[in-house]
């Protein structure tokens, strides 16, 4: 059974940065989409950015210029660096894996980590 395990949250303040990871077992991400999602409380698991295995990244509007996903196949890690966080950035971020590329509907994930919690400070 393949299993993701997302790192790296933490409690900053607003314009501050974080970089959280998820280490993938018994799944290839190079042949698979990967992705962030995230979720606040009360509220829906929303897509955040996605990364092909060749490189190719996608973000929702809110998040660009301050998010930047990235992966190292080698190691079976994909990242989110972000950067001039925001108190509507606190969420539960979790990482995902899809056969679908582009895909920003969560419920066609057919993989989930169990979450990462972030939380913006104003």
């Amino acid at each position: 059974q393949p299993l993701l395990v997302e790192s790296g949250g933490g409690s900053v303040q607003a314009g501050g940065s974080l970089n959280i990871s998820c280490v993938g077992s018994g799944l290839t991400f190079k042949y698979w989409y990967m992705a962030w999602f995230r979720q606040a409380p009360g509220k829906h698991r929303d897509f955040v950015a996605g990364i092909t295995g060749g490189g190719e990244t996608k973000y929702v509007d809110s998040v660009k210029g301050r998010l930047t996903i990235s992966s190292d196949n080698a190691k079976n890690t994909m990242y989110l660096q972000m950067n001039n966080l925001k108190p509507e950035d606190t969420a539960v971020y979790y990482c995902a894996a899809s056969t679908d590329h582009w895909e920003t509907l969560a419920g066609r994930y057919s993989y989930w980590g169990r979450g990462t919690q972030v939380t913006v400070s104003s």
